[in-house]
């Protein structure tokens, strides 16, 4: 028997609440509406107080990639308030630049729009100083700004510049370097690990992180064993810095036919137990230019290039648009919110409607951007794993490594 009801496109019959929601129909078990009810409840809260969410959440630390920080502003002027106007004004236009550039190819730098002062405060949402400093005519101080993601976007999309949003999980990065047919990694000195440690810090969207090369990373792995990929080994660091994935970076000192010094570089990239090469190529160092200024462009170079290849695997394509039918395995209430949460940190995902929810499982239908291989790369980031089960997508939660030490 049907039981008329005030919701709109909605049939409320004796053991069920049905309605329409895309791919799939809606279907709610009654004695479990008040669950529901429950999580939505609890969502409402948590998205009023971002406290709560942060201190019920156990998954992976989420980056805000509209979020720039640490710009460090010293300024001097005729007085301290002059000096601090033009210490934030300087700060903006750090940080617009900085934003614009990480989430954009660098081919496209070229391309990005440079406005005045005025016009780049209006895609600021807000910012906050630390270390704060001044005297009579000097001001220092350490700023973050939070920029308008939605304008960001538009304004990108505007002068037709591609762009990606999803941030890499952190990247373990073992630089190894070879002169004379002899290979270093934590030996010392090693000017090719040096170069990394001074190389522009690109505030992009692939974090790299470099090991610590205190007697337990000796311990745990050596030059030619990374260079030869020994799984074990591998494994072994990159469960030390809780991180899924290492790149060697094999850096070969060479000599040019002319007699010039060269540098023959190679990327081996691990994670999940798979390996690719994923760069090879060549310097040769340019008039003037010494060895360690040859290094040092090396691993510029190649951290643009890595940056690059993340971002030309997830460039937002706006106009491909698509609807999956997923089915998520839960054990509790807990594992849901948490779920809801990771989810709505995916770039690529527009929104999630909700089509059963019941003790074991909840389906929903992920309306997305892109193709199936951008949102799986996507939701990988966020540690969902989507994985397709007898003709059915299903995500299943995993949790983010912890590191036994992170620098």
């Amino acid at each position: 028997m049907i039981v008329k009801n005030d919701i709109p496109g909605w049939r409320l019959e004796k053991h069920l609440i049905e309605g329409k929601a895309g791919p799939w129909g809606l279907l709610l078990p009654k004695a479990i509406c008040c669950v529901a009810m429950a999580v939505l409840a609890f969502m409402l809260l948590s998205h009023q107080n971002p406290r709560i969410a942060q201190a019920q959440s156990t998954g992976p630390k989420t980056i805000d990639v509209f979020i720039v920080s640490n710009i460090h502003v010293d300024k001097t002027a005729a007085n301290a308030t002059a000096a601090r106007k033009e210490a934030l004004t300087e700060g903006e236009q750090i940080a617009f630049d900085t934003l614009l550039r990480r989430l954009t190819l660098h081919r496209d730098y070229q391309r990005l729009p440079h406005f005045k002062d005025e016009e780049t405060s209006g895609y600021i949402r807000d910012f906050g100083v630390t270390n704060e400093k001044n005297s009579p005519v000097r001001y220092l101080a350490d700023l973050t700004y939070r920029f308008k993601s939605n304008e960001i976007r538009g304004l990108l999309r505007d002068y037709e510049i591609p762009f990606a949003e999803t941030p890499s999980k952190p990247v373990l990065l073992l630089p190894v370097y070879q002169v004379a047919g002899a290979m270093s990694l934590w030996d010392e000195p090693n000017p090719w690990r040096a170069a990394w440690n001074k190389r522009l810090k690109l505030d992009g969207l692939v974090p790299l992180i470099f090991a610590k090369g205190d007697l337990t990373d000796i311990s745990l792995i050596g030059a030619e064993l990374a260079v030869k990929g020994d799984k074990q080994r591998l494994l072994a660091i990159a469960k030390r810095y809780g991180v899924a994935t290492v790149m060697v970076a094999q850096g070969d000192l060479v000599s040019t036919a002319k007699g010039l010094p060269g540098l023959r570089i190679s990327v081996d990239h691990y994670s999940q137990g798979s390996s690719t090469r994923t760069l090879n190529f060549d310097l040769i160092s340019i008039v003037g230019e010494g060895i360690d200024d040859l290094l040092l462009r090396g691993a510029t170079d190649v951290a643009l290039r890595i940056e690059d290849q993340w971002k030309s695997d997830n460039i937002l394509q706006f106009e491909q648009v698509a609807v999956l039918a997923a089915t998520l395995p839960i054990g509790n209430l807990k594992d849901w919110v948490e779920a809801k949460q990771r989810l709505s940190k995916v770039a690529v995902i527009s929104r999630t409607d909700l089509v059963l929810l019941s003790r074991n499982e909840v389906r929903l239908n992920v309306h997305y951007i892109g193709d199936p291989n951008q949102l799986t790369l996507a939701l990988a980031q966020a540690d969902i794993m989507l994985v397709e089960k007898e003709g059915n997508w299903v995500l299943r939660l995993h949790q983010a490594q912890n590191s036994e030490t992170r620098k």
